[in-house]
């Protein structure tokens, strides 16, 4: 055993890769995509390090390349959940009991493991099976999760030297348990950072987790598992299971060791996740924490004062990239009429030129949306809108199933603010514009903030300070991430801590110190060094 006062590596922001033509890590990652693409993984659940196959599994199959089968994954029953629940239980008190900086080598291993040789893995699992471009899997599958594991060792060194202040012939101090019993991890498909954050966020704080990822991020969700046994993670720290939500939170919040949620999906999944707990609350030995992230219908409103190229770009990213799969993705837009001639133009021959296919070709800017379900609801919106006079379709408008799940970039126009795309959260590639009158900017303002049942992201685009500041401050409660002049999505942890309110969730900000504090029972201590010996206080004298 070392002892010492240990300071973590300060943590820097992973550098994003160019993937340029002719670059090394192009030819490096083509040649790691190739492979993949060729291989079809047995994607067997990992309980206790042992991996455990199951009778039902179901197919993984790239969402732009109906052909191309990915993995073929074991789905969980009942049993299995108890089981994962069980190891998790009897690994608890060692993992609690390891000394903090062994489990934070852990986690700073595997960013480093992930800097380096397994990053084309992952970057081309994301790539396939959640049909990501290069740069969307880049910043997220190597990027973001590097970040999280790095930076969150770092804000666990910050939360541990937070203590209490000492009176002369006391000594204070604040001891950061782990939560009593084990947590729940729920993942979605969007973002693989995602997948690796939520369980592994409360397992450096020393708990144990049950990890049940999306069933469409199996392929991803299968090798950061192997990644962290890799990084010397131990068994049972963190179990993996695949399959159905519902059976595996109906077993996990049956017990009343269940400590803990993070989740992050639709609100509705979220509600449901909340009542049941409630329903349960007198069986829990504490009360379980609940973190959960939980959609968007993000806006970006420009000021007549908007730069419209910038404004253009702004929109063009924030509601295309990745199909628009994104929880803080543009939406729905608010135009004044006086940019509106530009911005049309612009913004039509941005959704243009953007090419949609198989994201494998490097060149690709968008892939296919998740699976049939997601494709069926963007192409029966798109269809009420193509049917209602009122609203116009600027570009786009389309959808292909033929050979993958494939939606045309799309921008809507139209007079009612509170018009069914302008409100209900698509998650797919349609952006929905409402032009306003240049002196209705007040009015404007309370209709953004008013419209959308979420609170999660929000930009402003502007060049007056003063509507800057006005907007800023009506707003305040429109958006838990807040963009001024800048698209709505890209939250860099350290930089843009992530999360929203209202019916985005709870708002406790992975990518700081926040979210990690949930995942900790503090403990004070007193020591006193003279204790009293006489009961008498001297107002008695």
């Amino acid at each position: 055993m070392s002892t010492g006062r240990f300071a973590v590596p300060e943590p820097y922001n992973e550098l994003v890769r160019s993937y340029a033509p002719g670059s090394v890590e192009r030819t490096s990652l083509q040649e790691r995509l190739t492979r993949m693409s060729k291989e079809t993984v047995d994607a067997q659940m990992r309980i206790g390090g042992k991996t455990i196959s199951s009778s039902e599994t179901f197919t993984v199959t790239a969402p732009h390349d109906h052909s191309l089968e990915l993995a073929e994954v074991h789905a969980l029953e009942a049993e299995h959940v108890e089981q994962a629940i069980d190891d998790c239980l009897a690994t608890a008190a060692d993992w609690a009991g390891l000394a903090w900086e062994e489990r934070a080598g852990v986690f700073l291993r595997a960013a480093d493991l992930l800097s380096g040789p397994w990053r084309d893995t992952l970057n081309a699992a994301t790539i396939l099976g959640q049909s990501k471009s290069v740069h969307q899997a880049e910043i997220d599958a190597a990027c973001e999760l590097i970040d999280f594991w790095r930076f969150n060792v770092a804000f666990y060194a910050e939360i541990l030297a937070d203590q209490p202040n000492s009176s002369p012939g006391v000594w204070n101090r604040l001891d950061y348990r782990p939560l009593e019993g084990f947590v729940l991890a729920m993942s979605p498909f969007n973002f693989t950072a995602i997948g690796g954050n939520l369980p592994t966020a409360p397992a450096l704080m020393g708990n144990v987790v049950v990890w049940k990822p999306s069933e469409k991020a199996a392929l991803s969700a299968h090798y950061t598992m192997e990644l962290l046994r890799a990084a010397g993670l131990p068994d049972g720290v963190i179990n993996l299971v695949h399959g159905d939500g519902a059976v595996a939170s109906d077993v996990a919040m049956a017990r009343p060791e269940f400590a803990g949620l993070h989740f992050t999906g639709s609100e509705a999944v979220l509600r449901g996740l909340w009542s049941k707990s409630g329903e349960q609350i007198e069986r829990y030995r504490t009360f379980p924490r609940i973190v959960g992230e939980s959609g968007g219908k993000d806006f970006v409103l420009a000021h007549p004062s908007a730069s419209v190229d910038a404004l253009v770009v702004g929109l063009g990213r924030g509601a295309f990239e990745y199909q628009g799969q994104k929880c803080s993705a543009a939406s729905r837009a608010y135009i004044p009429r006086s940019l509106w001639p530009q911005v049309r133009d612009g913004i039509a021959d941005l959704a243009s030129d953007l090419t949609v296919g198989d994201v494998a070709d490097l060149t690709t800017f968008c892939g296919g949306v998740i699976d049939g379900q997601a494709w069926q609801r963007h192409t029966d919106a798109l269809a009420a809108a193509r049917d209602d006079a009122d609203i116009e379709v600027v570009v786009g408008g389309g959808s292909d199933k033929t050979d993958g799940w494939f939606v045309d970039p799309t921008v809507l126009v139209t007079p009612d603010p509170r018009s069914d795309t302008m409100v209900r959260e698509l998650f797919g590639p349609i952006l929905t514009c409402y032009v306003y009158d240049d002196d209705n900017w007040e009015t404007t303002l309370e209709l953004v903030d008013t419209t959308s049942r979420y609170a999660l992201t929000g930009g402003l685009f502007a060049t007056d300070r003063a509507a800057v500041d006005q907007a800023a401050d009506a707003l305040r409660n429109a958006a838990g991430n807040f963009y001024v002049n800048d698209k709505p999505t890209g939250a860099v942890v350290g930089q843009q801590p992530f999360g929203g309110a209202r019916g985005s969730g709870t708002n406790d900000k992975a990518g700081s110190a926040l979210n990690l504090l949930r995942w900790t029972s503090a403990r004070s201590i007193k020591e006193t060094a003279a204790p009293a010996v006489d009961w008498r206080y001297p107002h008695q004298g």
